[in-house]
């Protein structure tokens, strides 16, 4: 890059005031990012309305995520070939109408085609957006616009299951879907309105597309997302198809980072992993995925499968973390450029691990109100996207945010599959071990295990014959063991995602802060 490209960026500012960008952005942000979890509580209804079965349903899931993550890396490549403006009006419209698509599908093979095109459009948002956002507000205010985007990124998936939950309650899981409508249209007419192009968009347009890697990333990304999304199903590698998924996914990987580190124009350009602070952020990013929908996922799980708490009461009670992600995502947005950004990302993992840490103290006595200063402790940590991006693009050009942020949102799309993943094996193969060391104590030579029989028949024979009784004074004693199997599988994995964030915090030395940083803190733009 030449020094006059490099100074034009530098020195462009949009038009309109960075707000006016803001609104069409995070309108289309917010509806992407809640798109990701509102319709999970909504598949049982999902599966009865069309005549399917409960994997059957999944597919509504799996179609999107597969989309979305083959779309975000080559995002970068497609804004500057099409227009920045235009590619983001175009993924907007094609969202919104594959929403109404699905809304008003009449089979599940309709639904999930809509659902495919859906992440079409969404894979490419997310990226575009973030750098949209990153490239209206000046330096001194990029921690605010990470703020910004955070809110989407953090509050929309917490937000997600209770509204969800409640519109199909209220009305029907399609309505899930048709939410997005009146959101997409109008995010497309201020989108019309206020966004531009930068001039590097339009002076550095690329001439072809790499083909060979785009069909490999596809093919690796594809397998990948399937492969975490349905391994558990088939219990991993004991089927076939799961074994050769993985092998076609690591073939194809490897295939496709060897084309884009020889090609002249690569459809990503992985030239920018040279830059230390935005391999580190990567790997970051990566492990928040993971943590954060881990967590996201296990506390409505545990209420609902243990307490025996309503779809909706479990999603409700996650609330409390938005309202601690809002309260912090400002917060750290605007003391980033005053503080060590390394110092603040630390700080967020730290409440990540705290919060994790404490949720493995709950027993099964606990009422939702219990949980509300550990689920705001929580929303503190999810606010690690904002250092965590200022460090990243820090040490960046502004021509190289664009494809910076694809890959950054790719990563943490993995991290967040696999933390998924981990979670639906984990909470299984916990429980099975726990399970085992338990059932060895149901034994006639256990005196304490003997007592609580024999207090179960007797209050059982007050209703059962005395045969009967036994028995079921036998099944009750082993259901209270599947429950504590359950509940220690439950702890099992609170305690490992709090010894990542733990480990997060030590990683997050190694950044070299950027000189921006220091600039802008010492009253320079």
């Amino acid at each position: 890059m030449n020094n006059t490209a490099s100074n034009s960026t530098t020195e462009w500012k949009p038009r309109y005031g960075p707000w006016f960008v803001a609104v069409p952005v995070m309108l289309a942000v917010f509806m992407v990012f809640l798109d990701t979890s509102i319709v999970v509580v909504a598949l049982p209804y999902v599966a009865g309305n069309l005549g399917a079965t409960r994997d059957e349903s999944t597919w509504v899931l799996t179609s999107y995520l597969v989309t979305s993550a083959i779309m975000l890396p080559g995002s970068a490549w497609f804004a500057s070939y099409f227009g920045r403006k235009r590619f983001l009006i175009g993924c907007t419209i094609v969202f919104t109408v594959a929403s109404l698509l699905c809304g008003m599908a009449r089979s599940m093979s309709m639904l999930v085609l809509s659902r495919v095109l859906q992440g079409v459009g969404g894979g490419a948002m997310q990226p575009l957006s973030q750098s949209i956002l990153l490239e209206s507000f000046p330096p001194s205010q990029r921690g605010l616009a990470s703020a910004l985007f955070g809110v989407g990124l953090v509050v929309a998936p917490i937000v997600g299951p209770t509204l969800g939950g409640w519109l199909t309650d209220e009305y029907s899981w399609r309505w899930t879907f048709f939410i997005n409508l009146p959101v997409g249209l109008l995010a497309v007419f201020l989108m019309f309105l206020f966004l531009e192009d930068p001039p590097y968009i339009r002076t550095n347009r690329p001439s072809k597309i790499d083909g060979l890697g785009f069909g490999l990333m596809a093919l690796w990304l594809g397998s990948l997302q399937i492969f975490l999304d349905k391994g558990q199903d088939e219990d991993w590698f004991s089927s076939a198809w799961i074994r050769w998924l993985a092998g076609i996914s690591i073939l194809s990987f490897i295939g496709f980072i060897t084309r884009e580190l020889t090609t002249d124009q690569p459809i990503v350009n992985l030239h920018v992993y040279k830059n230390r602070n935005f391999a580190v952020s990567n790997l970051l990013f990566g492990l928040f995925g993971f943590v954060i929908f881990a967590l996201i996922t296990l506390q409505p799980l545990f209420l609902q499968s243990l307490m025996g708490y309503t779809a909706f009461v479990s999603g409700l009670s996650v609330t409390p973390r938005g309202i601690g992600s809002l309260i912090a995502l400002f917060g750290v947005g605007a003391l980033v450029t005053r503080l060590n950004p390394k110092f603040l990302a630390g700080f967020c993992f730290a409440m990540l691990g705290i919060s994790s840490y404490l949720m493995c103290q709950m027993s099964l006595q606990i009422s939702i109100s219990d949980l509300i200063w550990v689920n705001i402790i929580s929303g503190l940590g999810n606010s690690i996207f904002v250092p965590l991006t200022v460090l990243s693009i820090g040490t960046l050009a502004n021509d190289q945010i664009g494809n910076a942020l694809s890959i950054q949102n790719l990563v943490r799309t993995i991290g967040a599959s696999v933390g998924l993943s981990y979670v639906s094996t984990m909470l299984a193969r916990f429980s099975q071990v726990h399970q085992a060391m338990m059932i060895q104590h149901m034994s006639p030579l256990n005196i304490q295990y003997q007592q609580h029989l024999e207090a179960a028949q007797k209050l059982l024979e007050l209703h059962f014959s005395p045969t009967d009784a036994m028995n079921k004074a036998h099944d009750l004693l082993y259901n209270v063991i599947l429950q504590q199997a359950t509940y220690w599988s439950f702890m099992n994995i609170y305690y490992v995602v709090a010894c990542v964030c733990f480990v997060c915090v030590l990683c997050v030395f190694t950044f070299k802060t950027p000189q921006k940083i220091h600039a802008i803190a010492a009253g320079g733009d």
